[in-house]
């Protein structure tokens, strides 16, 4: 990957960020591309992971952090609760050492390059969903569409065999770059 995966990750909050600003107050409980997901469960989603990054990509376990983080985690202003955890999550990705620390997930451990890696993938197809539900422009950034592809195409399958995603959806051959990441990921744009 060419990109500083730090920067696309802060980048793929960013964006997702801007998305969760344009909710409407009665645009909550829309539901979006992830089947079992309205928006607040979606931006609640993206809120547990940006707080378990600074815990993991500090050495703790999963075991360590325990379920402090499990339910709801938006309270009564749920676009601070997004903003100021994406900022810690950006924090500690920037932290000196975060690429090459072991992070311990629950399936086992990998580099802090992964990681974050799998953290941005999250954060970007994730805006794509927020951005279908609340009826705003979907595109992604080009360079972050192309990163994540590329990452993607040799963690596709252990994804898919992992129930994560969905089948790959169907696409004509002349589909944009956006259009063929989100069919990987088992979106139809």
């Amino acid at each position: 990957m060419s990109i500083d995966i730090r920067d696309a990750y802060r980048r793929a909050l960013d964006a997702f960020g801007q998305r969760v600003h344009l909710i409407k107050a009665d645009q909550w409980e829309v539901i979006t591309p992830c089947v079992d997901w309205n928006v607040r469960a979606l931006v609640n989603h993206l809120v547990n992971e940006s707080l378990w990054a600074p815990e993991l990509l500090a050495g703790r376990t999963v075991g360590e952090v325990g379920d402090v983080f499990d339910g709801d985690l938006l309270g009564d202003d749920p676009i601070k609760a997004f903003d100021t955890a994406a900022h810690e999550a950006v924090q500690a990705s920037a932290s000196a050492g975060a690429l090459t620390r072991v992070v311990h997930l629950s399936f086992g451990d990998v580099p802090g390059e992964e990681y974050i890696t799998e953290l941005f993938a999250d954060a970007l197809i994730h805006t794509w969903d927020l951005s279908q539900a609340i009826g705003v422009v979907d595109r992604l950034d080009p360079e972050l569409v192309d990163a994540c592809a590329t990452w993607f195409a040799g963690a596709e399958e252990a994804y898919r065999q992992s129930g994560v995603i969905g089948e790959h959806a169907e696409v004509p051959a002349e589909a944009d770059p956006q259009t063929r990441l989100l069919a990987a990921w088992g979106r139809r744009a």
